[in-house]
């Protein structure tokens, strides 16, 4: 499976976007340090290239909040290594690994 999102209909081009992370083992969007511009749709598309088929989730919508509440996100990082990762020698391997907090 592959994950990619939309917001406001458009496909984010996350190249050049270094807010910006959708991590592949979970399909999670992660936005760093959010910005009015940010204010939209977010809907997840999932892929499946064997099957040739996609689904589209329910769009979620991001609005800013004017109270200076951050919510309930202390300061963490977020790891989901698996307890052992095996690589054939010469090969690439990719972990995710996240900072989370206020």
């Amino acid at each position: 499976l592959s994950y990619t999102w939309t917001f406001n209909t458009n496909t984010l081009s996350l190249q050049e976007d270094s807010r910006r992370f959708v991590s592949q083992e979970t399909g999670n969007l992660y936005i760093a340090k959010v910005e009015p511009s940010d204010v939209g749709n977010y809907t997840c598309v999932v892929t499946n290239p064997k099957a040739e088929q996609s689904v589209w989730g329910p769009p979620t919508p991001l609005t800013l909040r004017t109270d200076g509440v951050m919510g309930e996100y202390e300061p963490k990082i977020e790891v989901r290594f698996p307890e052992a990762t095996y690589a054939a020698k010469g090969s690439s391997v990719k972990l995710e690994c996240f900072a989370l907090g206020k």
